[in-house]
């Protein structure tokens, strides 16, 4: 349980579809501490997400006692900026076509037009993915490579540029990253390394920025291994 008091502090969390990632053990946290949580979950699972919360199948117990309350929602797929990026064979895809909104921009304007301006004090970016993953780096193609990157290093960039007019100040925007950003691990592949020491680079200077333009901190963590959903793409 965190030793905090985050009463009255909204979150959202990005990239949460079940409760085995870190994104879930995040959101309890915050939750028991206080905060008010939103989450921001891949349009191809959020029927099913919102089945497993419904049916009670997610673990949404606090520490301390309580459960989870989700405020919101919130469908995105963070490897679209705009609306003018999603190719059509997305558009054209069932599991998209019954979600809107989905892109980082829409969201935060969804946001904006829910809550105001000024309305997050916590935004954290728990999503990441390569398509080729398992291949070693010296078989990855330049298709999956520039992918692992869009989808776990350019989105922290993304959303900080976006969705930093919603923060308030004194705000803390938070990734998650791996050790694979500074040493070699076998098996962690597709790019997903450089995308990771991409991530701890860009924390950096987004924090430089960031914090001049908006008021916010920007940090990482490097976690350890987990079995989630992303480690299995």
């Amino acid at each position: 349980m965190l030793g905090i008091d985050l009463g009255g502090k909204r979150a959202f969390i990005a990239g949460v579809a079940d409760d085995r990632g870190y994104g879930w053990a995040i959101a309890r946290a915050l939750a028991a501490a206080g905060a008010t949580i939103c989450l921001g979950t891949w349009p191809p699972v959020m029927r099913i997400f919102r089945m497993s919360l419904k049916r009670g199948r997610l673990d949404r117990s606090l520490p301390g006692g309580g459960e989870l309350e989700i405020e919101k929602i919130y469908p995105l797929d963070a490897i679209f900026d705009t609306p003018d990026d999603i190719p059509a064979k997305y558009r054209d895809d069932k599991r998209y076509r019954a979600v809107d909104g989905y892109t980082i921009q829409e969201v935060a304007d969804t946001l904006r037009a829910d809550f105001g301006d000024g309305c997050l004090d916590i935004l954290v970016h728990s999503l990441a993915n390569g398509p080729e993953v398992r291949k070693p780096l010296i078989e990855t193609s330049r298709s999956g490579y520039l992918a692992a990157i869009s989808a776990s290093s350019y989105s922290l960039v993304s959303m900080v540029q976006r969705f930093g007019p919603l923060m308030r100040p004194g705000a803390a925007a938070v990734s998650l990253s791996y050790l694979a950003s500074e040493r070699v691990i076998p098996g962690y592949g597709g790019g997903m390394s450089a995308a990771k020491a991409a991530l701890e680079s860009d924390t950096r200077v987004l924090a430089f920025e960031a914090g001049r333009r908006w008021g916010m901190r920007v940090n990482t963590i490097s976690a350890g291994p987990l079995p989630s959903r992303a480690a299995s793409a």
